[in-house]
């Protein structure tokens, strides 16, 4: 017959240690769900569509320092007016040019033309960003 032996309790502890009371559990668990689903929210709300979506209709290098750039503006809000910045990019990386371009009001969706002159011949064109946060010197000309 085999018999099970005792290990010393004061070097590795009794075997009966009781756990918290179960509620504590549940509480703790609660409270990590409710904090993950805010997290989530709140990168939904943040990483989101914005309310202003840009897409590229057509570009031309005209010459090394210049470039025309046409692209489409969709609006949540089309009554308020919006800058969107403009960039091009050379062969090696560098930003070649920038340039802010206010999008007036009105229309939902609307194609705006520029151009946009540049330190380098330009590869690339993009829309940068868009806002409804117009800065005075745009809106003055």
């Amino acid at each position: 017959m085999v018999t099970q032996r005792e290990r010393p309790a004061g070097r590795y502890g009794s075997r009966d240690t009781r756990r918290g009371p179960r509620w504590v559990y549940w509480a703790l668990l609660g409270v990590f769900v409710t904090a993950g689903l805010v997290v989530a929210y709140v990168a939904y709300v943040n990483l989101g569509d914005g309310p202003i979506t840009t897409e590229p209709a057509s570009y031309q290098i005209v010459d090394d320092g210049t470039v025309k750039f046409g692209f489409t503006v969709t609006r949540d809000d089309p009554s308020k007016a919006a800058d969107c910045i403009v960039r091009t990019r050379a062969a090696d990386g560098d930003e070649a040019g920038r340039r802010e371009v206010l999008v007036p009001a009105g229309g939902g969706q609307r194609t705006v033309d520029t151009v946009v002159h540049t330190s380098k011949r330009a590869v690339s064109v993009e829309v940068y960003g868009c806002s409804y946060q117009v800065p005075p010197y745009l809106t003055a000309s």
